[in-house]
């Protein structure tokens, strides 16, 4: 397995991301990383009582927000594509539980007759048991919407970003 770090400064930009931004000192903080031959965006996540919606265990819409930034990743990593979630599901299964480790992992499941990205991805505890499993579809931004999002186009290749 080799693994792939992935910043968004390699596209020329910071974002503050609440979920994977190393400066953010309010966000988690979390380290994305891209295994090209397993098709699979990774990241391991302990979070602390900051984000818990009960005392032992993490708040339902910071799992979802963990979920949400993995696909977009993999949309990013896998498709090539800067998208936006157009929609998302979710199923919780076990508690995700303050102070233990887990890996959140997405992928790319497809594309849409429209082209839009369909997505997955899955909190696991380290005995691999899903804890909290998503599906979403994904909208590629257009080089216009990519400007309006990041501020400017963040690569050359105008196909990376949309149509």
């Amino acid at each position: 397995m080799t693994l792939r770090r992935l910043d968004n400064r390699t596209w020329g930009f910071e974002s503050r991301c609440f979920v994977c931004d190393p400066a953010n000192r309010s966000g988690l903080r979390l380290a994305f990383f891209a295994d090209d031959e397993a098709g699979t965006v990774i990241a391991d996540l302990t979070l602390d009582d900051r984000f818990s919606g009960t005392p032992r265990y993490v708040h339902g819409g910071v799992t979802l927000a963990v979920l949400d930034e993995a696909m977009a990743w993999a949309a990013i990593a896998l498709a090539g594509r800067f998208a936006v979630t157009r929609s998302t599901s979710a199923r919780f299964r076990r508690p995700v539980r303050i102070g233990r480790p887990y890996r959140v992992e997405a992928r790319l499941a497809g594309r849409n007759g429209d082209g839009s990205l369909a997505l997955s991805a899955t909190v696991a505890d380290p005995a691999g048991r899903p804890c909290v499993e998503a599906t979403a579809e994904f909208v590629p931004l257009s080089a216009a919407r990519a400007r309006s999002a990041i501020g400017r186009v963040a690569v050359d290749d105008a196909s990376f970003v949309g149509d």
